[in-house]
């Protein structure tokens, strides 16, 4: 499937110690990006800014190792102490239009779209890439608002050239069909974090993604 010019990432694993069950974070990760992972998010949402750091600063020697981007869940301070790619937020999070006044363009910004009047705003115009959220209900996350299934992500294709990301339960079943609906690349957490092996797991939904 065509890569969108400003985003040419089609498999993007959402990562935290809590999702990998025990094992080491970074091997996860590691075994994820040989498998076809392009991009990774770090996701701590209970850990201290000083820990996070740490965590994030030992995650980022692996994916610069194989020139993948990381990008930081919510925290600015970690994603600039680290000189990450970027930074995703929702929307009880940092205001995507305070990060471009306060830091310009060292950070690209991503922004969860969890309701369709969002696409008519300031932040979303700000934002770099937009994660459409949940596209199916998920256990991760459930203080959502919208599920947006397969017609909700054509929909906000149909009024947005923006990188449209997809995230919620997205796994090697539907991972396909999200794509061909106007996603440009999908997220995953439980599908590669939770697999007895992520290598294999991320292989297979690439092959998916990219039939």
């Amino acid at each position: 499937m065509k890569k969108h010019p400003l985003f040419p990432y089609q498999l993007y694993l959402v990562i935290s110690e809590a999702a990998c069950q025990g094992r080491d974070f970074l091997k996860v990760a590691e075994q994820a990006i040989a498998g076809g992972v392009e991009i990774i998010q770090l996701r701590e949402k209970k850990m201290s800014t000083t820990v996070f750091i740490e965590r994030a600063l030992q995650l980022k020697e692996v994916t610069d190792r194989y020139n993948v981007p990381l990008i930081i869940n919510d925290n600015v301070e970690v994603a600039k102490a680290i000189q990450a790619f970027g930074v995703h937020v929702g929307n009880n999070d940092s205001s995507p239009v305070e990060i471009r006044l306060r830091w310009g363009d060292e950070l690209q910004i991503g922004y969860s779209i969890e309701y369709l009047s969002q696409m008519d705003t300031e932040l979303t115009e700000t934002a770099n890439h937009l994660g459409i959220s949940p596209v199916f209900s998920t256990k991760t996350k459930t203080d959502t608002i919208t599920e947006w299934g397969l017609d909700g992500i054509s929909l906000i294709r149909s009024i947005s050239d923006k990188p449209l990301i997809a995230i919620g339960s997205m796994n090697k079943a539907n991972a396909n069909e999200v794509m061909r609906a106007g996603a440009d690349c999908i997220a995953v957490v439980s599908a590669i974090c939770s697999a007895g092996n992520p290598e294999k797991a991320a292989y297979e939904l690439r092959n998916e993604i990219t039939k």
